[in-house]
C-alpha cells in the first residue's frame, strides 16, 4: 500500500462525540507526514452486531474492507473497536477461503464491484504513529517536550484484542502508548490495574455497575499523582471525559483529572495551538494543565 498515505476511518462515534480526537488526529499526521484520504461510502464497522450476528458484523466490516481494497490503501481507523472487529474480520477472510467467497457472494449483491481480496491491513492510528512513524521522529518533533507532565496511559479492552490478530504489542504487559508518552518528553506513570475496563461496555445496560468501573480506574490514576490520563478510544473518553462528573456526583469525589486523546499529548509537544487540537472540547478543563505546559 501506498507509504504515510491511508483511507481514514471515522466510525459513527467519533463524528457525534469526540471531534477533538478527529482534530487532533488530524493535526498531528499533517506534522508527521500522514495523508488521510476521505471515503463517504464507508459505513458501520459492525461492531454493535458481532455478539447478535456474526455474519452480519462480517459482512459490515467487509464492505468497508471491500471499498478500501478498491482504492489500494491500508485503512486507519481512530476507533479502538472499530480497529479491533474489522482487522479481525480481515485476518478471517486473508485465510479462510470458504468465508472469503460466501462473503464476496453476499456482498456482489449490495454492489457487483464489491470483491475483498485479502490485500490490505486494518490498523489504528497509534499503531501506524509507533510502526510507520516511529518514536524517534515524534521525539524529534517535540519543539517543546512535556517533562513538566506525569500522564497515565489507559489501553482500554479492544487496542490489543482479539490477540491472535493484533501480535504487534504485548497483550500482557502493553508499552506503546507508555514510549511514545515518553517519546513526547512527558513521564509515563505506571499504577495498578493498569488494563481495567474504563465501564464503557455496559453504560446503556446497566448505568450503576459501568460508573463504578470507570469511578474505579479514576481513583487509582488520581491517587497515582498524575497530571491527566490519555487514551485511543472515543468509547473509553465517553466514560472518563463525558461521565467524570457524574462519577463524582454519584460516589462523592472530585477528580477534575483531564482526559487527553493521544494525538493532543503528541499534539502538545510539537507545539501546535491547543485550538487546533480541539482542548476547547474536552469536557473536563484542560486550563490548568495548558498553563503548565506554557509555565
Amino acid at each position: 500500500m501506498a507509504d504515510n498515505k491511508y483511507l481514514l476511518f471515522l466510525g459513527c462515534t467519533i463524528p457525534a462525540r469526540a471531534r477533538n480526537y478527529e482534530l487532533s488526529s488530524r493535526a498531528i499526521a499533517a506534522k508527521l507526514g500522514i495523508e488521510f484520504v476521505e471515503e463517504d461510502e464507508f459505513f458501520c464497522c459492525g461492531f454493535p452486531v458481532k455478539n447478535a450476528d456474526w455474519m452480519a458484523c462480517a459482512l459490515m466490516a467487509a464492505r468497508n474492507i471491500a471499498i478500501a481494497e478498491q482504492k489500494g490503501l491500508d485503512i486507519c481507523c481512530l476507533c479502538s473497536a472499530c480497529t479491533g472487529v474489522m482487522a479481525e474480520v480481515n485476518e478471517h477472510l486473508k485465510h479462510d477461503e470458504k468465508l472469503r467467497e460466501e462473503v464476496n457472494e453476499k456482498l456482489a449483491k449490495i454492489n457487483p464491484s464489491y470483491k475483498v481480496e485479502g490485500k490490505l491491513a486494518v490498523k489504528h492510528f497509534a499503531r501506524i504513529l509507533f510502526e510507520d512513524v516511529g518514536v524517534e521522529k515524534i521525539k524529534e518533533l517535540a519543539a517543546k517536550p512535556l517533562e513538566m507532565l506525569r500522564i497515565a496511559p489507559h489501553y482500554g479492552c479492544h487496542y490489543l484484542k482479539p490477540s491472535d490478530v493484533h501480535k504487534w504489542d504485548n497483550v500482557e504487559d502493553p508499552q506503546t502508548l507508555d514510549e511514545i508518552i515518553t517519546a513526547c518528553g512527558a513521564e509515563s506513570v505506571e499504577y495498578t490495574d493498569k488494563k481495567f475496563c474504563c465501564g464503557g461496555a455496559l453504560l446503556a445496560y446497566d448505568q450503576d455497575t459501568a460508573l463504578a468501573v470507570g469511578n474505579h480506574k479514576l481513583e487509582i490514576v488520581k491517587d497515582a499523582g498524575v497530571d491527566a490520563i490519555t487514551l485511543i478510544c472515543p468509547f473509553c473518553a465517553v466514560m472518563y471525559d463525558d461521565n467524570q462528573r457524574t462519577i463524582e456526583a454519584k460516589f462523592e469525589k472530585e477528580y477534575k483529572l483531564p482526559v487527553l486523546y493521544l494525538p493532543q499529548v503528541i499534539g502538545l509537544s510539537m507545539g501546535i495551538p491547543a485550538k487546533e487540537l480541539g482542548m476547547q472540547f474536552n469536557k473536563v478543563k484542560t486550563k490548568d494543565l495548558l498553563a503548565k505546559v506554557e509555565a
